[in-house]
């Protein structure tokens, strides 16, 4: 080879490298797999390591709380509507803590086997628990707590309800972090000192206190058992809530001394005489922010918080900021009014209760709930009583949805027969054939069963009418506040109309705002507004209606209860001084003695309706009180509220009547036709006149005063037959009153 010049390559050497790289083997499938998954180990060695490093900076960050010094509440204020005047607040926090030794042996035993039957033996940490219960709530369904004594132990300390993966994780390390550093014993004693029992009470002493009036070393089996129930839930288990909760305390009771017993902490003859019966409960005082009316109104505000979704622990202590619906001037009208007008000298016996609700939003403004709560904690515009004559409107609406008219007669003789049941109107008075304007007007009972006998389906057809206006049926349907779920005893039956059944003053109230409201009904409320302790809104109420009856079924029904006060049972309340429509009504139980007197009524701006009970709620009036009507102290009490609360507001007319005219569901109803009068022979005329003169008829007897003449005479009121005097009345207020001058009425809109 010549010098300066290089050597080519051999063409051999570069193929067989060539070919070493072209015969290289591609990775297989299981080879691929085997480098990720090792990539992976390395990746979860790093996190895990990462992990445990944030665990431990984590761990160690997170001091236990004392209980002593930092178990701290907020105030809970309720205020007025509008959010700026204070009605009142959840304030009073009862704590004393005690020491370990000082607490009851059958109280630490009793709450074990309720709360954490391996509490002694558990880790403090129940991983399934929080595993189901962080997926539970992350997914929005129920909403579950914690497992162990421990985990709750955790919670109570940070007062804190926030479900989520972060607040677990956190309630996981403090649980573990607490069963490292303290005993069983500490666990156990702290707890015992800050879970809540209810009642403001915070802690066994306090709970010791507010049930039994002892402290709580003095506690026996039955009433240790009784506590461990109640601290579970409060609100379902104090048997102050009424008789389900009575219930539900007994049952529960006797599982958690089955469970004593299986743990060999109870004695068995022991616990099934514990289980036997309730411990006696005696009356304890109450704090004197509850003093008044102001109590009933935080017991209805108590309980629909807790509805909402809202826990003991936030409401007694968590900061909330509660707006409710109801007026100072409101409230302030019902108590004034009752003290009007309630009759002196009948003391504690006499249960009075008054409701008054905004036609179009539902919004409560004002109740009266009945004696001081500091001396009675039943709210008898909750509890209501029985509905008498005041329920006859709705089966006016369903009347009329069904094909009648106010025009169509009914049979208003006494007694009516309707198998084996005879109906009787009040004194058993006989008035023949009577318009249905009429019946509502002097709240005939026979034509009401007649009607309601000859709609199809009439008992469900009221009852149905009802339930879209407002008034709930016989068994809960829905989950509302402080007033009832039902209506009890409202049931299908002939009577329907006569008003056997119970119905809460509030239900009633709202019940006629759908009325005056033009038909569109809206469900009663009394909460506005929610805000916690961050200034987070955790609730804000939106009204929404519904067409319960048509427009035009709404302005006959309001009409025929106009005529209540212009002419009928209730002209009493002509006194407020601007258009209102009403009915009395006076309920009867077995036996024929009074149990309740009503009167309801509205404006367009207000509904209200007052009850007059006695004793347990369904006591004797006739003979006790000296006028036991409707028409009497109810709608004086009336007057006396709805003249408060509408002072300086505007005067409004109510709907003109649109008279609709069905196709009558039965024959025989058609409106009363008087005969005509006879002809009047003319005198003689002298010849030279050439006119003659036309007979004269004599007009048909009317209980309405004269209307104007129009060009419109659908305004015009449908002739009737003469009625005799008030039906509900004892006193003669419904007699002899001046008959207001008839006006022009204007047709309000629903809203």
């Amino acid at each position: 080879m010549a010098p300066g010049k290089r050597k080519a390559p051999d063409s051999t050497t570069k193929r067989t490298t060539s070919r070493k790289k072209a015969n290289r083997p591609p990775r297989t499938r299981k080879q691929k797999l085997k480098r990720l998954g090792l990539w992976a180990l390395v990746t979860a060695v790093v996190m895990g390591l990462v992990g445990v490093g944030a665990f431990y900076v984590v761990y160690r960050s997170v001091d236990i709380p004392n209980p002593n010094e930092e178990f701290l509440t907020e105030t809970t204020s309720v205020y007025y509507a509008g959010g700026k005047a204070e009605l009142g607040e959840f304030a009073v926090q009862k704590r004393d803590s005690i020491d370990y030794e000082e607490m009851p042996q059958t109280m630490k035993d009793a709450v074990v086997a309720a709360e954490n039957r391996t509490f002694w033996t558990d880790r403090g940490i129940d991983p399934k628990g929080i595993v189901r219960a962080a997926f539970s709530n992350a997914a929005g369904g129920s909403t579950q707590g914690a497992s162990t004594i421990t985990q709750q132990y955790v919670k109570i300390l940070y007062l804190t309800q926030e479900r989520t993966w972060k607040r677990k994780s956190k309630e996981a390390i403090l649980s573990l972090k607490i069963r490292n550093q303290l005993s069983k014993q500490d666990i156990l004693e702290g707890y015992l000192n800050t879970i809540y029992f209810g009642r403001g009470a915070y802690g066994i002493q306090a709970a010791a206190q507010a049930y039994f009036d002892r402290d709580a070393k003095d506690l026996n089996l039955r009433q240790s058992t009784a506590l461990a129930a109640i601290l579970n839930n409060p609100s379902l288990y104090d048997p102050a809530n009424g008789e389900e909760a009575v219930a539900r305390l007994q049952t529960r009771m006797g599982r958690i001394l089955d469970g004593m017993v299986e743990m060999g902490t109870a004695d068995a003859d022991e616990a099934e005489a514990a289980a036997a019966k309730l411990p006696k409960f005696p009356k304890i005082e109450q704090d004197d922010q509850y003093a008044g009316q102001r109590g009933h109104v935080l017991q209805m505000v108590r309980k629909e918080l807790l509805r909402l979704g809202f826990t003991e622990e936030e409401i007694q202590g968590g900061g909330l900021q509660v707006t409710t619906t109801f007026t100072r001037k409101a409230m302030d009208a019902a108590e004034q009014g009752v003290k009007e007008a309630r009759p002196e000298g009948f003391g504690k016996n006499l249960h009075v209760a008054v409701a008054s609700v905004e036609p179009g939003t539902g919004a409560v403004r004002g109740i009266y709930g009945g004696h001081d709560y500091l001396d009675s904690q039943i709210n008898w515009a909750v509890a209501g009583g029985q509905a008498g004559s005041t329920f006859k409107p709705f089966a006016v609406a369903a009347g009329l949805k069904s094909g009648y008219s106010l025009k169509d007669t009914f049979d208003g003789n006494s007694p009516y027969v309707v198998g084996d049941a005879d109906f009787e109107n009040q004194g058993d008075r006989d008035y023949g054939r009577v318009s249905l304007l009429q019946a509502t007007e002097n709240s005939i009972n026979t034509a009401f069963i007649n009607m309601t006998e000859d709609m199809p389906n009439g008992p469900e057809e009221i009852i149905r009418t009802a339930n879209a206006m407002g008034v709930p049926p016989a068994e809960p349907a829905r989950d509302p506040y402080g007033f009832p779920t039902s209506s009890p005893g409202l049931n299908p039956e002939i009577g329907v109309s006569l008003g056997s059944q119970t119905v809460s003053p509030i239900n009633m109230a709202n019940g006629y705002a759908t009325i005056a409201n033009g038909g569109a009904a809206a469900d009663a409320y009394i909460i506005e507004k929610v805000v916690d302790r961050d200034g987070v809104v955790r609730f804000d109420h939106k009204v929404t209606d519904r067409r319960a009856i048509s427009e035009d079924i709404a302005a006959d029904t309001s009409y025929a209860m106009e005529t209540v006060v212009r002419s009928g049972t209730g002209t009493g309340a002509q006194a407020i001084g601007r258009p209102a429509a009403g009915k009395t009504g006076t309920a009867t139980k077995d036996g024929g003695a009074v149990s309740s007197a009503w009167f309801a009524g509205f404006t367009p701006q207000l509904s209200t309706a007052v009850m007059y009970v006695r004793g347990k709620g369904n006591g004797q009036l006739d003979g006790w009180l000296p006028t036991f009507f409707g028409s009497g102290f109810p709608l004086d009490t009336w007057n006396a509220v709805m003249s408060r609360a509408l002072e300086g507001e505007e005067v409004l007319e109510l709907a003109d009547p649109a008279y609709v005219d069905g196709d009558a569901p039965e024959s025989g109803h058609e409106p009363y036709t008087p005969p005509p009068s006879p002809s009047k022979k003319p005198k003689p005329k002298p010849k030279q006149s050439k006119t003659t003169q036309k007979p004269e008829t004599s007009a048909p007897p009317t209980t309405e005063a004269p209307t104007p003449t129009e060009t419109k005479t659908d305004k015009t009121p449908p002739p009737l037959v003469p009625s005799p005097s008030d039906s509900e009345s004892s006193t003669g207020a419904a007699q002899g009153a001046a008959t207001p001058k008839p006006r022009q009425r204007r047709r309000r809109t629903a809203a």
